[in-house]
């Protein structure tokens, strides 16, 4: 892993959700200064599409997928 153990922190978050079944989520934070040996940095711009978009029976299929 590219990141010492003072660099990165993960937590879990669990609980019944109002259906009854139960949820959880992890978060994973890494320290911002630890990310510049990755080449990302604060100064650097943000990603930006630099294409045409999909068309749209693509996008479609891609929700019904997303739906299983």
């Amino acid at each position: 892993m590219p990141f010492g153990p003072e660099q990165i922190r993960w937590r879990l978050a669990c609980g019944i959700g109002p259906d009854g079944h139960w949820w959880g989520r992890y978060e994973v934070s890494v320290r911002a200064d630890a990310l510049r040996k990755l080449g990302l940095h604060p100064e650097q711009p943000s990603a930006t599409a630099v294409g045409p978009s999909p068309p749209g029976w693509w996008h479609a299929a891609a929700e019904r997928r997303a739906r299983f």
